[in-house]
């Protein structure tokens, strides 16, 4: 398998298969394809997995292109301006948030997992429920804005804006704190809760948070008239 980031704007991972190599995506995540690859849909991984990643905010059914020929063309493009990063799964297992999943190969597990503490995905914005990806192969997410990459080193903290963590290895640990004074809490403009990442370990940072950029859109919409 090969690929290449194609694209700067809304940027698209484009994949040459060989014969028989896969790649899985949530339905709908395709672009483009040539001819030569077979698709088939399924709750990949079971009802139960299905479920799971139902509550993360990805679909129920996933995709799965297989090459059918050699040299085969297939192409899976982000929904938002951004990036697209591969992720290289054979030698550590990453934690993502909800919708940074573009697209893997078969051999790539996709996970759902709990926050470790309940307050954490309570509170933080990002939804309780995260995923993992681990295996062995390439897996490829997409960011809003452009990506930031931090090298923690062991007891390092780094305290994000939730929504601006895309994700981290398995060795960070994560939580939520609460923004201290009332001040700031009403007054400051931010949020109420950070991020508080703790290393060792690497963290991927988006610098834009789609979900409060459209929230901001929204409120500049005139109201509907009556």
């Amino acid at each position: 398998m090969k690929y290449r980031i194609v694209g700067t704007t809304v940027p698209a991972v484009e994949l040459k298969l060989n014969r028989g190599e896969s790649m899985y995506t949530q339905s709908g995540g395709l672009a483009w394809q040539s001819n030569g690859i077979r698709m088939e849909t399924n709750v990949k991984g079971g009802l139960m997995k299905g479920l799971g990643r139902m509550f993360s905010g990805e679909s129920l059914f996933m995709a799965t292109y297989t090459a059918e020929t050699d040299d085969a063309l297939i192409a899976f493009a982000s929904t938002v301006p951004g990036a697209v990063i591969p992720v290289d799964t054979d030698n550590t297992s990453f934690i993502i948030q909800k919708g940074a999943f573009l697209a893997a190969e078969s051999s790539v597990h996709l996970e759902t997992v709990f926050t470790k503490k309940f307050g954490a995905g309570l509170f933080g914005g990002e939804g309780f429920i995260m995923q993992r990806i681990d295996g062995s192969g390439m897996c490829f997410l997409e960011i809003d804005g452009d990506m930031v990459k931090k090298e923690l080193k062991s007891g390092e903290v780094l305290k994000v804006d939730t929504g601006n963590v895309v994700a981290f290895e398995d060795s960070v640990s994560y939580e939520i704190e609460t923004v201290k004074g009332l001040g700031n809490i009403f007054f400051g403009g931010e949020g109420l809760f950070l991020t508080r990442l703790v290393g060792p370990g690497t963290v991927i940072l988006q610098t834009q948070n789609f979900h409060d950029f459209a929230g901001k859109i929204i409120k500049l919409m005139p109201a509907k008239a009556n």
